[in-house]
């Protein structure tokens, strides 16, 4: 016969062995190559920022689907915490050009729209915050990741 103290461990590890699989929502609007980053009116004081590479972008309404990757650029106006974007946005730049993928943005708080590169630059998305712009491993089967480290267009 179980005791209970046995019963309540084994259903602990079916538990525990039925959501092992599972993958938690996603809240990164952003997984992205970084080639390049343009700050303006000036680098000492930017309040508009240009990131040009490929990306992979947050689906509205579904928190776990990205777009396949694209190329492009992404245009961003300050958000009220101008101080803590900037530093984001130098992050990005000390990237650019790396290789490294990095993820950035709150989908929950706004996705933005890709653009051409030859699209003149106009109506910035706001910037959003999140959980600063984190370097993310290559070596992985998540999609959005998987995606970039293999685009070659």
């Amino acid at each position: 016969m179980m005791t209970p103290g046995r019963l309540a461990a084994a259903v602990a590890l079916v538990a525990a062995a039925a959501t092992a699989g599972v993958r938690a929502s996603d809240r990164t609007s952003v997984y992205a190559k970084v080639d390049r980053v343009v700050f303006a009116p000036s680098a000492d004081a930017p309040s508009t920022v240009q990131v040009f590479g490929v990306f992979s972008i947050a689906v509205s309404n579904n928190p776990n689907d990205y777009r396949p990757p694209a190329r492009g650029y992404l245009y961003f106006a300050l958000p009220s915490n101008a101080e803590t974007a900037r530093r984001e946005w130098n992050d990005l730049k000390s990237v650019a050009g790396t290789g490294q993928i990095v993820s950035f943005g709150i989908r929950y708080e706004g996705i933005p729209r890709l653009r051409d590169a030859n699209e003149p630059p106009a109506s910035p998305d706001v910037y959003t915050l999140n959980y600063g712009v984190n370097k993310v491993r290559p070596t992985t089967d998540y999609a959005p990741v998987k995606l970039l480290v293999d685009f070659n267009r």
